[in-house]
């Protein structure tokens, strides 16, 4: 008896199973999954995430060493000392170093300058009495040279020789004399021009410590808002070849930019003027709007990954975004209104060959296409084949892809895949966990209900 029970539980299990399975047979082979083709408005985007970042920021630094003895006064916060978020003017006084050093040698240069215009005037005066010992010599010159031009005069025979040879001697000795005393006065017009020079050099001296001494006082040669202070007091700045940081101030943040990084792949679609849009956690919700503006260069590379910086300029009158956020960046590279578009799973959708309509086999292609191609095919059902509409595709987002031609029109079903049986429900139970999202998204609506599939992508 137990053994006849056996048998004809084994005998049910086969044709269940059986039964099964033809059934799941002729459904794969006759359902497809389709989606509308629908009326509507694509957004092409690439996405990126950048950093707020003001458009214009100012490094201040010290060209002088020394330590840090005071910070300016905030003239927006009734003399509480320039910090984080002080909104300064051109001059503003940021930071004072200590000046005693450099006070110092503003004295000791100024003493110098001194001294230099005293011996202007001390080699002045030798000048004055070199040129007046010039003009005794020339007088003397002169008073020889009559005195021997007299005896000249004189007959022979009353000639004295020795008041010639005297007269004559004398005249030599009083040109001597006065070819020294033009020597002297060079001497002299050399050192009043040296002495002068000094004085030169002694201002020259004195304005250099005067400015040392002025850059003492750190001003902001801008207006705008202070957004790092990177010294305290009592810190000592040591200034060499590279000027220390002391203050970094963003001239306006009412205007401000994004700087995004784009992959190599997608830096060909973005161009300067192209519309942005972007979101940044501390403002969920909210979405801001800029402009690309400048696509930089100077590439970087990132393990083999080459990406651009690219520059989005946007404004930020109410003061909300702050520097530095980060912002997940949307650029829209393509814009469509009204348009018929599909599934990108509808162009790339291949039947096996049993599964065309057989009119329309020896015309059709075997490939649905590819949304990136110019021209595509997509299939309609027709009973349990489907036949080949060709389309003129355009713009994609990924999701969807626009197309157009004569034979398509709005809510016309096109095939997305294959209708498996465990996807209807025949074989008990609903899909399996392990079907991919992309099936899911465009499986076939209940009778009633809105398409699961066909939808429009980003909607603006």
């Amino acid at each position: 008896m137990k053994k006849l029970v056996l048998l004809v539980a084994v005998a049910v299990v086969v044709a269940g199973g059986f039964y099964f399975f033809k059934r799941s047979a002729e459904a794969s082979g006759m359902a497809f999954r389709t989606a509308p083709v629908k009326l509507g408005n694509l957004l092409v985007t690439i996405s990126a995430t950048g950093t707020v970042e003001p458009e214009e920021v100012v490094d201040v630094g010290s060209q002088v060493a020394g330590k840090i003895a005071s910070f300016g006064e905030d003239p927006k916060r009734d003399g509480a000392p320039i910090d984080y978020g002080s909104e300064v003017e051109v001059g503003t006084v940021l930071a004072r170093i200590d000046d005693a050093l450099y006070t110092a040698d503003v004295a000791l240069n100024d003493a110098q300058v001194e001294q230099a215009k005293a011996n202007v005037t001390r080699a002045q005066a030798d000048l004055q009495s070199k040129v007046a010992a010039q003009a005794q010599a020339e007088a003397g010159v002169e008073l020889a040279r009559v005195t021997y031009n007299h005896l000249q005069e004189i007959p022979i025979e009353s000639q004295s020789s020795i008041e010639m040879r005297t007269a004559d001697a004398t005249l030599k000795q009083a040109r001597a004399a006065l070819e020294t005393a033009k020597a002297n006065v060079g001497v002299s017009r050399a050192m009043v021009t040296q002495a002068e020079k000094a004085v030169l050099q002694a201002a020259a001296s004195l304005q250099r410590s005067k400015t040392n001494l002025d850059y003492c006082t750190i001003r902001s040669p801008v207006k705008g808002v202070i957004i790092d202070r990177r010294v305290n007091i009592g810190q000592t700045v040591v200034a060499s070849l590279n000027a220390p940081s002391l203050f970094l101030i963003a001239k306006d943040l009412k205007r401000i930019q994004v700087w995004v990084s784009v992959n190599e792949a997608d830096i060909g679609h973005i161009h300067p003027g192209q519309s942005v849009t972007f979101t940044v956690d501390a403002f969920a919700g909210q979405v801001f709007h800029g402009q690309v503006g400048k696509v930089r260069l100077n590439a970087t590379m990132t393990q083999n990954v080459v990406m651009y910086t690219v520059e989005v300029s946007t404004d930020n009158a109410d003061g909300k975004l702050l520097p530095y956020l980060t912002a997940n960046i949307q650029i829209i590279t393509g814009h469509r209104q009204n348009v018929l578009v599909v599934p990108n799973a509808a162009l790339l959708w291949e039947p096996r060959a049993n599964q065309i309509a057989p009119e329309s086999r020896q015309t059709s292609r075997t490939t649905g296409g590819d949304p990136a191609e110019p021209q595509g095919t997509i299939w309609v059902a027709k009973g349990s084949f489907v036949r080949p509409v060709k389309v003129d595709t355009g713009l994609t987002d990924g999701a969807q892809t626009e197309v157009a031609g004569p034979d398509v029109s709005a809510g016309m079903s096109v095939v997305v895949g294959d209708q498996s049986a465990s996807s209807t429900g025949e074989a008990g139970g609903g899909p399996s966990p392990f079907t991919p999202q992309l099936h899911r998204a465009f499986s076939q609506p209940a009778p009633g209900s809105k398409p699961a599939g066909g939808g429009q992508g980003h909607a603006p």
